[in-house]
């Protein structure tokens, strides 16, 4: 079995974040005409590469990760004196001095076309911006394949939002024989999503996304069970639908789990992968944590020899510093450098497939949290950075313009938002049945946003899936909406039309009813599955009423859940606790910087050291360790924790497996202050012996399942003694409520998974 590495799992389960000294940089005393370089040299006597990484960062528009990572500006004036000093240095000396010489960046530097490079090499910055503005697409692609990712990633820095959309208007990178990307054209990736990995659920959600004319990129599912069994079982259920409606070539699916269990299931069945995928990070730390190296994705993208689909890439801004790799580089750069890495990628591709290099990145913008950044402006401003590094850069590149639900982002300030990005024209965005996905628990784009979107702009899908919406008649001859528009159960009754069922149209619809109601009327009633759009409000890009007062009572009960604690009575409920407590002030502390939630504080490890020191050298097995994580509630619902706890004693009896009677608890903890408690626990246990630690932790609220996750950690002591545990080597079973996965059912998997850490 394969360690579940997707970033969106990851980030949804565990609310990472980085530990770091957070401060801000101070510009001051710039000489007119003055470069980076020379500032540098001035101000340290020698070139130091700590304050050219700071001076870089510096010229951001600012956000909370820049300021975490080290290299914010302090003061506006302190912004615009770094900017003036980017503006004045050249190409060829930001060229000659990377910011992170890594293998990924001698990759992807790779890829930098050596004639444009010549070209543009003495321009300064300052000249590739007023380039930019002022020239056409044809004259920006003679010379934008000379820029290093690196390069392209301080372009951003010296625009104003007005200016990054008037530069994205003129770039476009279509897939190779479609017009996915291409000006004029909106696309959607379907993410039917579902707690329990459902392929009854997950195919509803891909009949309700036709029902409205959306979906034309990629039906991607994100799996809750990364397992080759479970994602080859999602695979069928979309292959299934594609060919029932005979749309093979037209749009493909992907189910996103890691890249290596793709992999291992195309060589045994290659019938069911279709489009592969993987996260990129920018650094090789922080792609480590992926379990990713360069070498191995481009031995990934030579294997999709001869196929019509390639590699699909998901990143976001943050995602390095929150698993420890920003290798004190700004965050924009970071996510410019992973477009660097998807472009070299490309190439590959485009040597070994037929119809050429069919690749696209979805920059998954907001996804983390407040400690990447807080507001919507923000949001805003990150999603036309990223879209303008992916399109200099040659890739198709999409958005999932996106909130969790502990940032200061609402459901109705997404819609200012996407209003706000839409004239930069982003190849694609996410499409769900509502604005919440049922899973991963976090705010993004319903069905019928792109409904309004293309109302409002005037976006096209693809022309081939438009001829299919057609065909299926939600959508009449002229491109207006027919009186099938916004009904799955007429779009399941061309399904099974396709699949060649014979009954009447009457019976197949009644079926499709009676199916539609039993996902979609228990969720209403219960939080049980997953919730399917249907019809429309007053007009046909509005939710229906009845959807849409749902989603706003779980975004209300989300955000009480967020700033829930534990209270004493449920401490007082769990057997033999001992309670310990994070370097985290209060809610708020936590809630915003999240570091400090990872770090136990002093008195927390003397309790650790006497628990260690009571057990006389005969550690446990296993030690259970119980977080608040962003939803207490979860933990507390007396339907959870304490059954799934009970469940577990017994299955590890039943294993042969030791555990220690005490449960630890954690008030304000993080995944990674369970991987603190095994530091301290099994420092000086047996070199060569595994030892474990069950962390138990409330995942994002938002669905009202208030599900909690299990991290699972269980290498030799000797790798607890070094500090050397972290996500690489950690399994998960995620979304675990009486809903959904059940903590009965979890307890079995944890032990399973236990076991199998524990025999390599």
């Amino acid at each position: 079995m394969k360690r579940i590495m997707v970033i969106a799992v990851i980030l949804m389960c565990g609310m990472l974040a980085f530990n770091a000294n957070s401060y801000a940089i101070t510009i001051k005393n710039v000489k007119s005409g003055e470069d980076v370089f020379k500032y540098v040299q001035r101000t340290k006597g020698t070139f130091d590469q700590v304050l050219y990484q700071q001076v870089i960062g510096a010229s951001n528009a600012f956000k909370e990760g820049d300021k975490t990572i080290g290299v914010a500006a302090d003061t506006n004036a302190s912004r615009e004196n770094a900017r003036k000093l980017l503006a004045n240095t050249t190409i060829k000396d930001l060229t000659q001095h990377p910011l992170l010489n890594d293998d990924l960046y001698k990759f992807s530097a790779k890829s930098v076309n050596a004639a444009q490079y010549e070209k543009i090499k003495d321009w300064t910055m300052g000249k590739m911006k007023a380039f930019l503005l002022a020239k056409s697409e044809a004259e920006i692609k003679s010379v934008m394949f000379g820029m290093n990712s690196e390069v392209v990633g301080c372009l951003p820095k010296l625009m104003s939002n007005k200016e990054l959309i008037a530069v994205n208007k003129k770039i476009f990178n279509p897939l190779p024989g479609t017009k996915m990307g291409a000006k004029g054209y909106l696309s959607a990736r379907i993410q039917p999503n579902s707690p329990t990995d459902d392929p009854e659920e997950i195919m509803w959600q891909v009949m309700s996304a036709f029902s409205y004319g959306v979906g034309d990129m990629v039906i991607g599912t994100n799996p809750v069970d990364g397992t080759k069994e479970q994602t080859a079982r999602v695979e069928g259920a979309l292959k299934d639908v594609v060919d029932s409606f005979k749309l093979n070539g037209t749009i493909p699916w992907c189910v996103l789990a890691h890249i290596d269990v793709q992999r291992e299931i195309f060589k045994e069945k290659p019938e069911l992968v279709n489009h592969v995928f993987q996260s990129l990070a920018g650094t090789d730390v922080a792609n480590k944590t992926f379990d990713i190296t360069v070498d191995k994705m481009i031995d990934h993208a030579k294997a999709r020899a001869g196929q019509q689909y390639g590699l699909y890439y998901e990143t976001g801004q943050g995602s390095d510093f929150t698993n420890g790799g920003a290798e004190g580089v700004d965050m924009v750069v970071l996510e410019s450098r992973k477009y660097g890495f998807a472009r070299g990628l490309k190439q590959i591709l485009a040597q070994v497939q037929p119809g050429g290099a069919y690749t696209h990145v979805n920059d998954v913008a907001g996804f983390i949290g407040p400690e990447v950044f807080r507001t919507r402006e923000q949001l805003v401003r990150c999603c036309l950075e990223d879209i303008l590094m992916g399109k200099l850069q040659g890739i198709t590149i999409g958005l999932d313009i996106c909130s969790t639900l502990h940032m200061s982002v609402s459901l109705d300030d997404l819609d200012w938002c996407i209003d706000q990005i839409m004239p930069a024209n982003p190849a694609y965005l996410m499409a769900l049945p509502t604005k919440n996905d049922p899973m991963l628990s976090y705010l993004t784009t319903s069905y019928q946003d792109h409904v309004r979107i293309r109302n409002k702009f005037g976006y096209k899908v693809n022309d081939a899936m438009w001829a299919f919406f057609k065909k299926i008649q939600v959508i009449d001859k002229n491109g207006k909406p027919t009186k099938h528009f916004g009904d799955p159960t007429w779009v399941y009754y061309q399904y099974c039309l396709g699949k060649g069922d014979t009954r009447s149209q009457k019976a197949i619809m009644a079926e499709g009813k009676q199916k539609f109601d039993a996902i979609h009327n228990t969720w209403l009633k219960t939080g049980n599955k997953v919730p399917l759009a249907s019809g429309y409000g007053k007009n046909i890009w509005d939710l229906n009423p009845t959807l849409d007062k749902r989603i706003r009572e779980l975004y209300a009960d989300a955000k009480k859940a967020i700033w829930t604690e534990f209270t004493p009575g449920f401490i007082k409920s769990v057997p033999d606790s001992v309670q310990l407590a994070t370097l985290s002030k209060d809610r708020e502390n936590y809630i915003v910087h999240p570091e400090s939630g990872e770090k136990l504080n002093e008195q927390s490890v003397v309790t650790l050291q006497k628990l260690r020191d009571s057990w006389q050298g005969k550690a446990p097995d296993v030690q259970i360790v119980i977080s608040d994580g962003l939803n207490a509630k979860s933990i507390m619902d007396p339907e959870h924790v304490l059954p799934y706890i009970k469940e577990l004693r017994k299955e590890l009896q039943e294993a042969g497996l030791t555990v220690d009677k005490k449960n630890i608890i954690i008030t304000s903890g993080r995944v990674r202050a369970g991987y603190m408690v095994g530091d301290t626990l099994f420092d000086n246990g047996d070199p060569g012996k595994s030892r474990a630690v069950v962390h138990i932790i409330g995942e994002r609220p938002g669905t009202g399942q208030d599900a909690f996750s299990v991290y699972i950690a269980a290498p030799k002591a000797k790798v607890w003694a070094d500090k050397k545990v972290d996500h690489n080597i950690v399994k998960v079973v995620c979304g675990i409520s009486k809903q959904a996965t059940k903590p009965k059912d979890a307890a079995k998997q944890t032990v399973k998974l236990i076991k199998e850490l524990m025999a390599t």
